[in-house]
């Protein structure tokens, strides 16, 4: 039997809302279970729930808490937490999971309101967990906590900064570990996708033991979870590109293709008349070089033709690959006898002789790529208690995670930093006729025979907390703790080559670039290597709470809490010795290494207004503050009110103000400078990817939010079991630390063209943006406070909990509708994400609902799941989506069902299948991966479970 545990008054049927919101996800009931046989009355007296740190027995919380029972969570099937906290209509933006093959680190991560995983506090049974993953690790890794462990989770969707300090500002998920458990668990479960791939098992089993002065609760779980490949999929199978105007898809992939791809030199032998500020040669009538002599272009009658400035031929151009005849100069290709009509080399060597180069020869990376990636994890869990006096009690708490995670991407692209010059005196004869004598090639190539870029982690994590909890005679508690962390990790990419001393070999006439048999066997073998990084973080935190009973008003009980903390975050990160000095070929990274300390101080108060009046049964402010004494920043304060209003045995009213803070992370303050190549969709390209410049900034100060909630809980008495939850929030971010979205970057500062626009503004300034003679775009995108990012939406839940036809059925609907959700760059400049998919940020879709109904016999159970994702349209295509193929995507549903049956009192047989009508996830210009968004979508398709569960 399950029963709301929330508070004394959730018992009655008008608090089933707080929970509703739960009911429709993943099978999710609306409280958490009653560990023994007990009742509901006696479990509640005094509780303390998520988003305070008083005990209550009578009064409802102001924010609103969703509930997640473990029951719920085995029954969707999950192995992991963060595949039910993912699926939340709360949850948006980008969050790791198994699909996110390029950058995950094998992490999962969840992401309320879509502000990020930085802005979602994870707790573990109220207090902190390390942040994990690898590298210097700056949020949780749901993959740290064993599901099999968990007896509930509370969902805080508010900010809560005054009760819990940094990062609480889109909400809080509070995982509660079991401790009071007694007997015996053993699941074991395996699943498998349509398709025969993703295969998972898990097995786990729970010892428990209650003695007369305490408890002990032993977990141990193991995972195993296969891959699948993007080339299983029709949608995946290959990387989808458009036409230039967008009419039209085909087949594409990488200019970085296999047997090398060669761009020649434009302004090889040119005349220069002058250079510009970029080094390009400034063009005028009559200057010549090695592809023609440019000359003046005429009107039809002859007279000399001006641009919309009055200017002619005497304008330079920036974009020699792209003359045509329908600019100020163009050349005439008749005075260059010995290449007639040539235009400036582009050339493959797929199939071992150089060829023009053509889409066919494009690069179908995807074949490479996981589409789900595989992983081991090992989680190994204690807790206790022992009763040291009648009113003290010691209590420990223990986890260790051990995980080894895989992802696999295409062969290693290369390319030349500096271009080589031809010389056919010792380089293949194979180019002569087809490049001239010492012209500067740019040259590209999939390293293909030197196999996939294979990328390893093994993380190990550590959390181990000890206190004393206790009780005065005047009924006062207290507790005191500390909470130590520690996380490890080593991640390996192997087949990378070190283009730095294949550069060296060139220039010493010792490597020929442009011979295949170069790239082959002995002699490519020096030139690889396999990445080596080592990361870690580490938390330290002392804590001591009070809480009671103040005094008593007219209206009830005056409650209150105050405590101290002192913590310490430090974290490093110590790239491969290769990849620091930038020997590879992608660009140096940096180290990191950092830390920093806090001292905080905060009281709460919850204080009874009204009583037993007319449309005032209750009512009931709640007051929070907290002092916080940073030594990167220094001090400062937050604050939070609440106010419930319960006007009668049907209707409560709940609304709240608060102020909240994020300190910048150790990495997001030292974290080293680094390369990532980031989807974007530019007219100046044809490459899906920039290489980015990311890093931290020292100068990083802490972004502040204003947050406001507004609610109401409807119970109709007229229909019992009947709830409705309707909750509004308003966050507004200011000095938000983040980095711009790329693809906004690359079109405000470049144009179709590829040259440099808007460079007055400070956006453009900052990002140092190029776009090299192979036509990939570069620029700079690291962390900076800019601007703003406000959100505001409404959650709406209802729960409907009945008896029928000799059944137990509960029905429930979670709905988010996204009203608002922008940021506004350095220049003050908002950008609207409502409604958008984007290529790296995830998706910000404008209406998300959950549905969910379950019937419940005397020994079996069945589920059957909705979830609503609303259309969007594409990030990248806002400014011109008619020149995208796919400007938008459509709604979609999933449909799941699960069912359980208890065989004996003791065995459990229980199974169910995800995405039932095997949905493939949508494709839509300038996606992210696998031509979709694996952030959002399902990509796997059908996917089916069975578990056997024995307790006794």
């Amino acid at each position: 039997m399950n029963s709301v545990t929330l508070t004394a008054s959730a018992i009655r049927k008008s608090l089933i809302a707080v929970a509703a919101s739960s009911v429709a996800i993943s099978g999710i009931s609306v409280a958490a279970e009653a560990a023994d046989g007990n009742t509901a009355e006696e479990k509640v007296e005094r509780i303390q729930v998520t988003g305070s740190r008083i005990k209550r027995a009578d009064m409802e919380t102001s924010s609103p808490v969703s509930v997640i029972d473990a029951s719920a969570i085995l029954a969707s099937g999950a192995t992991s937490i963060d595949d039910v906290l993912q699926k939340m209509t709360a949850s948006g933006g980008a969050m790791t999971n198994a699909a996110v093959n390029n950058g995950s680190g094998g992490n999962a991560r969840v992401n309320l309101r879509g502000l990020g995983s930085n802005r979602t506090l994870v707790l573990v049974n109220g207090r902190r967990m390390i942040a994990s993953g690898t590298g210097a690790a700056s949020s949780v890794d749901l993959n740290t906590i064993p599901v099999s462990m968990i007896q509930r989770v509370e969902v805080l969707k508010d900010g809560a900064s005054a009760v819990y300090g940094t990062d609480a500002i889109a909400g809080v998920v509070n995982v509660i570990l079991k401790r009071d458990f007694e007997g015996f668990e053993m699941n074991v479960q395996t699943g498998i996708s349509g398709q025969g791939d993703a295969d998972e098992s898990s097995i786990d089993f729970t010892i428990g033991n209650n003695f007369d002065k305490g408890n002990v609760v032993i977990n141990a779980q193991y995972t195993k979870r296969g891959e699948a490949s993007q080339a299983d999929r029709s949608f995946s199978e290959c990387p989808i590109t458009e036409t230039a105007d967008g009419s039209d898809i085909y087949c594409g992939g990488s200019s970085y293709a296999q047997g090398g791809h060669i761009w020649g030199d434009s302004q090889h032998l040119m005349t220069k008349s002058g250079v510009d500020e970029d080094g390009n040669a400034i063009v005028v009538n009559g200057d010549s070089g090695y592809y023609g002599k440019y000359v003046q272009r005429l009107n039809d009658d002859g007279s000399v033709w001006l641009d919309d400035e009055g200017n002619s031929n005497d304008a330079y151009y920036q974009s020699w690959s792209a003359i045509t005849k329908s600019d100020s100069v163009y050349y005439d290709s008749s005075v260059d006898s010995a290449f007639g009509d040539r235009q400036v080399a582009d050339l493959s060597g797929r199939g071992g002789e150089y060829h023009e180069f053509t889409n066919e020869d494009k690069y179908n990376y995807s074949k490479d790529s996981y589409l789900s990636t595989p992983m081991e994890r090992l989680n190994l869990s204690f807790a206790g208690t022992y009763e040291l006096s009648d009113s003290i009690i010691f209590f420990s708490e223990a986890m260790y995670s051990k995980r080894w995670s895989e992802q696999q991407m295409a062969p290693q692209p290369i390319w030349n930093s500096s271009a080589w010059a031809y010389d056919s005196s010792w380089m293949t004869k194979e180019l002569a006729g087809l490049v001239q004598e010492g012209e500067k090639l740019d040259y590209g190539r999939r390293v293909v025979e030197s196999g996939t870029r294979d990328f390893t982690q093994v993380v190990d994590t550590v959390r181990i907390v000890v206190g004393l909890e206790g009780e005065f005679d005047n009924g006062w508690t207290w507790d005191a703790s500390y909470n130590k962390g520690k996380n490890d990790s080593v991640d390996t990419l192997a087949n990378l080559h070190n283009l730095g001393s294949i550069n060296d070999a060139v220039l010493a006439k010792e490597f020929d670039p442009f011979l295949q048999s170069s790239w082959e066997g002995a002699s490519i073998a020096p030139f690889i290597y396999t990445e080596i990084n080592s990361g870690g973080s580490e938390l330290d935190i002392a804590a001591a709470t009070l809480s009671g009973e103040v005094f008593e008003l007219p209206a009830g009980i005056v409650g209150f809490a105050a405590g101290y903390e002192f913590r310490k975050e430090s974290a490093h990160y110590t790239p491969d010795s290769l990849t620091s000095q930038g020997l590879a070929n992608d660009p140096r990274v940096e180290a990191t290494s950092g830390s920093f300390d806090v001292n905080e101080a905060y009281a709460e108060l919850a204080i009874p207004l009204l009583s037993d009046l007319p449309l005032a049964q209750q009512v009931d402010l709640s007051a929070a503050i907290r002092y916080f004494d940073y030594s990167t920043f220094g001090s400062d304060n937050t604050w939070k009110f609440g106010l419930t209003w319960r006007m009668s045995d049907d209707l409560m009213l709940r609304g709240g103000m608060s102020t909240a803070f994020r300190a910048p992370t150790v990495s997001e303050l030292y974290g080293g400078k680094s390369p990532s190549f980031d989807q974007i969709k530019h007219p100046a390209t044809d490459q899906s990817q920039a290489e980015v410049t990311v890093g931290g900034n020292p100068d990083l100060t802490p972004e502040e939010a204003d947050i406001t909630t507004l609610g109401l809980v409807y119970s109709p008495s007229f229909i019992d079991g009947l709830s409705l939850t309707v909750d509004y929030y308003d966050i507004e971010i200011s000095n938000t630390i983040t980095a711009v979205d790329s693809n906004y970057i690359a079109n405000q500062c470049l144009d179709a063209s590829g040259n440099k626009i808007n460079t007055d503004t400070a956006l453009c300034q900052s990002s140092n943006i190029e776009i090299d003679g192979t036509s990939r775009i570069s620029f700079d995108n690291g962390l900076q406070n800019i601007g703003q990012t406000n959100t505001a939406g409404y959650d709406i839940n209802v729960a409907y909990v009945f008896e029928g036809l000799g059944l137990d059925w509960k029905a429930g609907l979670d709905t988010s509708i996204l009203e608002k959700y922008e940021e506004f760059d350095q220049d003050g400049v908002a950008v609207d994400y409502r409604g958008f998919i984007t290529g790296g940020a995830g998706a910000y879709a404008k209406l998300k609902t959950n549905f969910n109904l379950s019937a419940a016999g005397d020994n079996w159970s069945a589920t059957y799941e909705a979830r609503y994702i609303d259309g969007m349209d594409s990030f990248a295509c806002q400014d011109n989506p008619s020149e995208c193929y796919a400007p938008s995507v459509d709604s979609i549903v999933y449909h799941d069902l699960s069912a359980t049956y208890d065989v004996t009192n003791t065995v459990r047989l229980s199974g169910g299948v995800n995405n039932l009508l095997d949905e493939d996830a949508p494709y839509y210009s300038g996606n992210n991966d696998s031509n979709t968004d694996p952030y959002t979508y399902d990509v796997l398709g059908r996917y089916f479970f069975v578990r056997a569960s024995v307790k006794f």
